[in-house]
């Protein structure tokens, strides 16, 4: 089969695209041939050996895929030959990556794909997806809540918005040019500003007078000078970035408004936890209640490029993405 791949860790450039050995399903795993794979940035931090994991060598790179059952191993009873499923969770722990014409999979990271909602799709939610309703759920959202997302046009920010108006929540966001201002106002936001020529501090403050109830941040730097300043009494901060940010702390500002920090990462959650939230993942995209941002379609051929790309936004800040990269095989 064909597959990106690195013999070891380093730049995007060390990806290969070329001929890789079709895994076999052991027992309790699924064959599944990749109809199409996302980008992540935790995809480009283990490829580059930034966040240590135990991988092995050669390695396929990615998490996300989604695809066709081809055959099943022994004791799988999940899924069946010609089934089409989704996941994430792959290229951790040990497991090979889902960036190849075909991917072994523990029938437990699987999930089938809702009908009417194309491959592209389901891979391109797979990661955020899950991350995003983990959050929330930690962030115990409820119904009526006002949420501001500091970023709501990315893979993660953009899958905040949608399924915190899913839940009912009232929700306000930021973007850097008026055309991504504008599509989170598509995706749902109640309001949403553009950050280089608006005052949003202002503007949160107009928005929730009060103070908001859930700050979900997405920057690798996180102010909590201004964001403790933004939440109410009893209010909930979500961190799922900055691996190696040290930013200063204000403790008075925390402590005396009982706010909670909320801090996870996504592949840390069981089986049961993310197969719980890819239900309702699924509810919502079949509903059309959710739908992920894809900035850009291309063959699994340049995933050297699109590493890159996506490395450029991450952590140059380049602003040339507004959602997710899909690749083909």
């Amino acid at each position: 089969m064909k597959a990106a791949f690195v013999r070891e860790p380093g730049p995007a450039t060390s990806i290969v695209y070329g001929d890789f050995p079709t895994p076999e399903p052991a027992a309790g795993q699924v064959l599944v041939k990749i109809a199409a794979v996302a980008v992540n940035p935790i995809d480009t931090y283990i490829r580059a050996g930034a966040v240590k994991m135990n991988i092995p060598l050669p390695y396929i790179v990615g998490a996300d895929f989604a695809g066709t059952v081809e055959r099943v191993g022994a004791g799988v009873t999940r899924v069946k030959a010609g089934d089409r499923v989704w996941g994430s969770n792959q290229g951790l722990f040990g497991r090979q990556g889902s960036f190849a014409e075909f991917a072994a999979v523990d029938e437990g990271w699987l999930y089938p794909t809702p009908a009417g909602v194309s491959d592209e799709d389901a891979a391109a939610i797979a990661l955020v997806g899950i991350t995003a309703r983990l959050g929330l759920h930690r962030a115990q959202l409820k119904p009526g809540d006002m949420l501001f997302v500091n970023g709501g046009t990315g893979g993660v920010g953009s899958t905040v918005v949608q399924m915190a108006k899913a839940m009912g929540a009232k929700v306000a966001t930021v973007a850097g040019s008026d055309e991504k201002v504008a599509l989170a106002k598509r995706l749902g936001a109640d309001a949403a500003w553009n950050y280089k020529t608006e005052d949003v501090d202002a503007r949160i403050k107009e928005f929730a007078a009060d103070g908001v109830d859930v700050w979900w941040e997405t920057l690798r730097e996180p102010n909590f000078e201004r964001s403790f300043g933004h939440l109410r009494m009893r209010g909930r901060m979500v961190l799922m970035a900055g691996r190696d940010a040290k930013p200063v702390f204000p403790v008075g500002g925390f402590y005396t408004k009982d706010l909670t920090l909320v801090g996870f990462a996504m592949f840390n959650a069981s089986q049961t936890e993310q197969q719980a939230a890819a239900g309702d993942i699924a509810a919502w995209l079949q509903t059309g209640k959710l739908k992920p941002c894809i900035d850009r379609v291309l063959p699994l051929s340049e995933a050297a490029a699109a590493h890159q790309l996506q490395q450029d936004n991450t952590l140059e800040k380049k602003g040339t993405l507004a959602g997710k990269i899909v690749l083909k095989p």
